[in-house]
């Protein structure tokens, strides 16, 4: 049998409930105010009868990235592509060069814009801890605005480890170019894969001509660079890295002759790739008599169907890997 409550609990009750009425109350008049309140509790309204101002995108190609070029940012950069960077690439790509020294005649205060071939994500990381120390301490990366910068977050911290700046990839606009060219100007370096985006086959894509407009806008060096074996470790649609021994061939910088076109730069970097690409399989004399013959393999591959152009990348991948016979030595 319930107990029966004296005259006292129930008054006490009674103020409980009371209370707890009042607060629900005062709770739902805050939580009305914060959400009608106005300047300055929140940003002013547009008066009636004018376009309101478009908002502001914080991701993608209007990502700030200035903060990533000023000393903390560099100095953590450094640490991070000496350790863990460093002994990671080590570890998955063996890199191997040829032709780092031809690049010692670039006088040293000059920035560059190095262009290279795109197949695997590890191209950045191995790009990065290969270069000589006096490019690497003032390097930007061109990074597609719609993958690395698609949130703060990524946006960020591609900013922060590898000095990414974002580049629109699917529209073309002036902002990304002078952007660049106004860091090239003040002494920043420049890496970009002009293809746009890793292969999705192993094939080469076309290139495109911003590398080609910003030397010529900035009077900058471009030096040419082919990766040969970072495909294998990590291709476009895989997820986890694979070793294999890759290759960094530098080629020589071009310059922008007078009054040359942006689309006739282009192609003479497309070509130097392509060369440095056949040097890599065959050798230094080969690749040149195919140059001076104009018999230089392309890199785009045959253009036949899809199974056709596999076959033919591993055949000449086969070809790449079978030992040069030599004389036995009596």
């Amino acid at each position: 049998m319930p107990k029966k409550l004296s005259a006292r609990d129930i008054r006490r009750r009674t103020k409980q409930i009371q209370h707890a009425i009042d607060g629900t109350r005062r709770r739902i008049v805050n939580l009305k105010f914060i959400r009608t309140a106005q300047f300055p509790y929140r940003s002013p309204s547009t008066p009636k009868g004018i376009d309101p101002l478009p908002t502001q995108a914080k991701t993608g190609s209007s990502f700030k990235t200035d903060w990533a070029r000023r000393t903390p940012a560099l100095t953590l950069r450094m640490m991070f592509s000496e350790f863990p960077m460093r002994p990671i690439i080590q570890f998955l790509a063996k890199p191997s060069m040829i032709g780092i020294h031809g690049l010692a005649d670039i006088p040293s205060y000059q920035p560059v814009i190095f262009v290279a071939n795109h197949h695997s994500h590890i191209d950045t990381p191995l790009l990065l801890t290969s270069l000589p120390i006096r490019w690497r301490k003032k390097l930007v990366v061109g990074a597609a605005a719609d993958y690395f910068f698609s949130t703060r977050v990524t946006g960020a911290l591609s900013a922060l480890f590898i000095g990414a700046i974002p580049i629109e990839r699917k529209k073309i606009t002036r902002k990304s170019s002078d952007d660049i060219a106004e860091l090239i100007d003040k002494g920043w370096s420049f890496m970009v894969f002009p293809e746009g985006g890793r292969s999705p086959d192993g094939w080469g894509q076309p290139f495109r001509g911003g590398a080609a407009y910003l030397s010529i806008r900035c009077n900058a060096p471009i030096v040419p660079i082919h990766l040969t074996g970072t495909g294998v470790i990590l291709r476009k649609g895989r997820n986890l890295p694979k070793r294999s021994k890759t290759t960094i061939n530098f080629g020589r910088p071009l310059w922008p002759d007078d009054e040359e076109s942006s689309r006739s730069l282009a192609k003479r970097i497309e070509i130097s790739v392509a060369q440095l690409a056949d040097e890599t399989s065959s050798n230094w004399w080969e690749a040149r008599k195919r140059l001076y013959e104009e018999e230089t393999p392309t890199l785009h591959g045959p253009q036949v169907s899809s199974w056709r152009r596999a076959w033919e990348l591993s055949e000449r991948k086969g070809k790449q890997q079978t030992p040069i016979r030599k004389w036995p030595s009596i």
